[in-house]
């Protein structure tokens, strides 16, 4: 038996994806470890799965967008995470574009009532 799906689910599902990484690089401004980061986020209401925030993690380092150390904390090793200057700058950026978007958006929706 196959549950249909609706299409606004898969709508939303991509829309959040492209909201992911702003989250995450403006989350980041503090130092965060990835289980306080995931927490965080959850708070915030942008839940995101430990599978899809470790990869993008490394991803954004390597793209110099987060700086990251090893410490030990309460007796256990844990990965520390923050933005880089270039990672704030550019969440400073895309929520900027981010702004823009949701007034083009709510100024179509007002033209359509």
């Amino acid at each position: 038996m196959t549950r249909e799906r609706n299409p606004l689910d898969g709508l939303r599902q991509e829309l959040r994806r492209g909201t992911l990484v702003l989250a995450v690089l403006s989350a980041l401004r503090h130092e965060r470890c990835g289980a306080d980061l995931i927490a965080i986020l959850a708070g915030a209401n942008v839940p995101i799965e430990p599978g899809a925030l470790y990869p993008m993690l490394r991803r954004l380092e390597d793209q110099g967008l987060l700086v990251s150390e090893w410490r030990v904390e309460d007796a256990r090793r844990r990965r520390f995470y923050r933005a880089s200057t270039e990672g704030g700058k550019t969440a400073d950026e895309l929520t900027t574009d981010l702004a823009r978007l949701t007034a083009g958006l709510q100024s179509l929706k007002e033209d359509g009532e």
